[in-house]
């Protein structure tokens, strides 16, 4: 498998790094908690139950790992303080299992789909851009033709911005001048795309506040458009979430499912926050999978969202 092998150290590391803001205020709150108890009462859970909310975990959540835990309690009759880490790893997985469909191991696509079609969409600021040329380079890097549309042409730098992932990725991009349709961008795209035989075709698209039904409008539109060369384009519809928006991106999440049909997530810039928790209530409450998670600003710090070696990197050993 080399460097393709789905946890390799190298990708253990990274996921570590990401996760060590959240993880060390983590950490800090659980052993104060702990501290001088032998076992885990009533008082313990209650103040872990504070720190997972405070962590972004989400409210139904956090409750539904508590009482997963008390049963756990019940069922062995004593659970200590040493034990409290390695509990809440099991349960937290179990939880993600029972409510999330298993996401792919890789970058892979259908190999009957000729081009695959990824449509990102989310709130400005997110980090589509840079998303896309992650996923681009994950693309090429395993010998895939790559096309991005460079659909988001009312943010002046948005254009430029592609470009420059585009060639650090070894991807195409497909662009017009500023101001132009966007749908007409995305035909061009795919026009392109089907001429020269890709595989992945990417479409950047204009940072939409999720409560603009003009913008959502637009969404629709060039759906519409794709389905002209393509009949089932999008084959994906991304959307990218802010990790350091903590509960705003439960927000986002729950208004683009509603306003366009959503079916993958990746969640960005868990490295510069403390809120990574925010990722297990996401994949909890909501029945679209977490698929790609950003870990930095590299080029490589994007990976595929594996609910177990999450876990094991927020809640795994102390530093």
């Amino acid at each position: 498998m080399g460097i393709f092998s789905f946890f390799s150290k190298d990708k253990k590391e990274k996921l570590d790094q990401g996760l060590s803001k959240t993880k060390e205020s983590f950490f800090t709150k659980v052993n104060r908690a702990i501290a001088g108890k032998s076992k885990v009462d009533d008082q313990v859970l209650d103040e872990l139950e504070e720190i997972l909310i405070g962590s972004d975990v989400g409210v139904d959540t956090t409750l539904r790992i508590i009482e997963r835990i008390e049963k756990r309690i019940e069922r062995d009759k004593y659970l200590n303080t040493d034990e409290l880490y390695s509990i809440l790893r099991e349960e937290t997985v179990e939880l993600l299992i029972e409510n999330d469909q298993e996401a792919s191991k890789d970058f892979i696509i259908p190999e009957d789909t000729k081009p695959y079609v990824i449509m990102v969409v989310g709130v400005n600021g997110v980090g589509k851009t840079t998303t896309i040329g992650k996923l681009a380079y994950q693309y090429t890097q395993r010998g895939k033709k790559v096309f991005i549309g460079a659909a988001d042409t009312f943010r002046a730098a948005a254009i430029e911005q592609l470009c420059v992932w585009g060639e650090r990725a070894g991807a195409n991009v497909v662009k017009q001048a500023m101001g132009s349709d966007p749908a007409s961008v995305v035909f061009d795209t795919l026009n392109s795309a089907l001429s020269n035989q890709a595989d992945v075709v990417l479409i950047d698209t204009a940072g939409r506040l999720h409560n603009k039904i003009n913008l959502m409008n637009e969404l629709t539109k060039i759906k519409k458009v794709m389905a002209k060369l393509i009949p089932e384009a999008p084959h994906e519809i991304l959307l990218v979430l802010d990790a350091s928006t903590g509960q705003n991106a439960f927000e986002q999440a729950k208004q683009f499912s509603l306003a366009t049909e959503v079916n993958a997530l990746a969640i960005t810039k868990l490295d510069g926050t403390a809120k990574g928790g925010v990722v297990l209530g996401i994949s909890d409450q909501f029945r679209i999978p977490v698929k790609y998670i950003g870990l930095g600003e590299g080029i490589d710090h994007l990976q595929i969202f594996d609910r177990k070696e999450f876990v094991n990197a927020l809640f795994g050993s102390q530093f």
